[in-house]
């Protein structure tokens, strides 16, 4: 479904992504781990079309999406859900979800993807008056993912999303993520809770100043000693 090869992207003289590549499957979760500054964001970012790389390919479907632009990736159902939430905070919760199905052209469509929305994150429906920016801030991630989802992605993309939240709501986060891998939607994790990661993931990439020093199925590397010092506390 996703295939990124040898992809190396520049901030300026900073060479943030050295010669990566990564594959996912349809209907996989891969989780990509590492610390502050290792290119996850970035990764993220040259998928989207925010960024474009200096060379390498990023191939989706089969076709070449390194050079097109954000809205033409998300017409083909790649959706990104950005580190830190970056809701409206002046827009209602309502407001917000319908800015995520701006690319659909049926109101129908919309009206259906919001009750699925609303379905998955009961919270979000109570609130659906409510700005945005008054939310905790489990509801603005659920309300981020929730924005996600109403463009109806095939592939989502999730930058941190238990960043800055309490344990508990990170558990029902990651069950959230499950709930939408069942659905049918694949997932590419960027996440610096190494274990929730790896215990939803199908598999995993370790990354550390833009490249990749490992990857392999999730409960092996679960198992590596350097995994395990480095980001599992043992």
């Amino acid at each position: 479904m996703l295939n990124i090869n040898s992809l190396n992207v520049s901030y300026g003289a900073i060479h943030a992504l050295k010669g990566i590549s990564i594959s996912l499957n349809e209907g996989e979760i891969v989780a990509l781990i590492g610390a502050n500054g290792a290119g996850k964001s970035t990764t993220l970012n040259a998928i989207s079309g925010i960024l474009h790389p200096d060379s390498g390919e990023i191939n989706f479907d089969g076709r070449s999406i390194a050079q097109s632009k954000p809205g033409e990736i998300v017409k083909q159902g790649i959706i990104q859900v950005p580190e830190g939430r970056k809701i409206f905070s002046r827009m209602s919760v309502y407001e917000n979800l319908e800015m995520g199905g701006y690319s659909l052209s049926n109101k129908n469509q919309l009206r259906e993807n919001m009750a699925q929305v609303f379905e998955i994150f009961p919270r979000l429906k109570e609130r659906q008056k409510q700005l945005g920016g008054t939310l905790s801030g489990g509801e603005q991630q659920m309300l981020s993912m929730g924005r996600g989802l109403m463009a109806e992605p095939r592939l989502l993309l999730l930058d941190e999303p238990s960043m800055g939240l309490a344990p508990m709501l990170v558990e029902q986060i990651f069950t959230t993520i499950a709930k939408i891998n069942n659905e049918g939607v694949s997932i590419l994790l960027v996440e610096q809770n190494a274990q929730m990661a790896l215990a939803l993931s199908n598999r995993a990439y370790v990354m550390e100043t833009g490249k990749i020093v490992l990857s392999g199925p999730s409960e092996t590397l679960m198992e590596n000693q350097m995994v395990k010092e480095a980001y599992l506390g043992g």
